[in-house]
């Protein structure tokens, strides 16, 4: 079995989604543990049921309400307390407070938040309530990635729940919540288990490779690649790799300078870089990519730093022209 993805997840409260996916994550072929668990509520009952269940938990006192430095030092706490206990994504299960920019920044397509409505219908509070007053027949819940914008990042699953005769807002949130229950743990071990999904990878790294100008994908030795320029003269800038001569990676292999730093890079970060067997006598790097914590923005900077090592001086040109805007 591949190692386990850490989680921590923050709460504000009681705990109950956290409760979910802590005793999920017990059930053999979970690809995700719980790591940590904390949040803005020191006496959260949540916390002593985490600590109780052996699981680490931070204790953070509340920001001061209306004091923007406290507010600051809170959220680095709570970032520094997540990496600290490793955790590779963030799951806010009931977590009563809006992320900084700055914070989902740091942890991009990192942090996962359940929500008490069918989005996009119902951002923000009183989610059943208003769904009330809409005359909906059904509710439910959503799983989605958070995005510095309030509930707005890419759904990843959904249950609906049927609005009964006479339902007020706390008989409708009871059901809710059970829903809640079932599905933040399936959608979590469904996102994490993406790291090591080859299609995923390809995609993500089809679409950087791609966003590149005058870029063609093409076969290299059996192997999807990409090319800059025509598909008679273009030259290839990257190489997807998926565990080749019996490596453990998944990967985008793209040019370095040459063996030195290719060899400095594969020594002083292992987990993020490999020598491939084949293309490595030639200077190209591996990007380790069937990881949780890979910095995407990263990847694109080497596909565009290949993408420069052969492409025409034109497009070059044209690439830093745009650059200045």
């Amino acid at each position: 079995m591949a190692e386990r993805v850490k989680v921590a997840v923050f709460i504000s409260g009681t705990g109950s989604n956290m409760a979910a996916l802590l005793y999920a994550s017990k059930a053999e072929g979970c690809p995700y543990e719980i790591v940590l668990v904390s949040g803005d509520n020191p006496e959260a009952p949540g916390l002593d049921l985490a600590a109780a269940e052996g699981v680490a938990v931070t204790r953070l006192a509340k920001p001061k309400p209306k004091d923007a430095g406290s507010k600051a030092e809170f959220f680095a706490a709570l970032s520094a307390a997540a990496r600290n206990a490793g955790a590779q994504v963030i799951a806010l299960a009931g977590f009563m407070r809006i992320l900084p920019a700055s914070f989902v920044e740091e942890w991009q397509d990192r942090i996962l938040n359940i929500h008490p409505s069918l989005l996009p219908k119902y951002k923000g509070l009183h989610t059943h309530q208003r769904a009330l007053e809409a005359g909906d027949a059904v509710a439910g819940c959503t799983v989605h990635v958070v995005t510095p914008e309030l509930d707005s990042g890419a759904v990843l699953g959904q249950t609906e729940v049927a609005i009964l005769p006479g339902d007020t807002a706390d008989t409708l949130a009871r059901r809710v919540l059970i829903a809640e229950h079932q599905l933040y743990s399936r959608a979590l071990a469904d996102y994490v288990s993406r790291q090591n999904d080859p299609e995923h990878i390809y995609t993500r790294v089809a679409e950087l490779a791609l966003a590149l100008p005058e870029t063609h994908a093409r076969d290299s030795h059996g192997s999807p690649a990409f090319r800059v320029g025509t598909e008679k003269s273009g030259k290839f800038f990257a190489h997807f790799s998926v565990k080749h001569h019996g490596s453990d990676h998944v990967g985008v292999l793209v040019k370095t300078s040459g063996m030195d730093e290719l060899l400095d890079l594969v020594e002083s970060q292992p987990d993020v870089y490999f020598k491939p067997a084949y293309y490595g006598a030639s200077g190209w790097v591996g990007l380790v990519l069937n990881r949780a914590d890979v910095d995407w923005d990263h990847v694109a900077e080497w596909l565009e730093r290949s993408w420069r090592s052969v492409a025409p001086a034109r497009l070059t040109k044209l690439l830093d022209a745009a650059d200045q805007f």
